[in-house]
């Protein structure tokens, strides 16, 4: 299982991908913010969705795991 990580702190704005779903390197998977920026979250890898470990709102701290995947 892999996984994407928040590469800093902040608050969960959106979630752009669901449980099953195909991501591809390079796809914003979801969106934080920070300082009042939008900062996007991107796959590293290709692969399908296997768990969302967060929600909107919800506050993340630099290293926290966001979403597994299978490749």
């Amino acid at each position: 299982m892999k996984e994407i990580k928040a590469s800093m702190a902040g608050t969960v704005l959106n979630v752009l991908v669901e449980k099953g779903e195909g991501i591809t390197s390079g796809q914003t998977v979801l969106m934080l913010e920070s300082m009042k920026m939008e900062i996007p979250v991107e796959a590293e890898l290709d692969g399908t969705v296997a768990e969302l470990k967060v929600n909107v709102g919800d506050f993340v701290n630099e290293g926290d795991v966001l979403i597994l995947f299978e490749q």
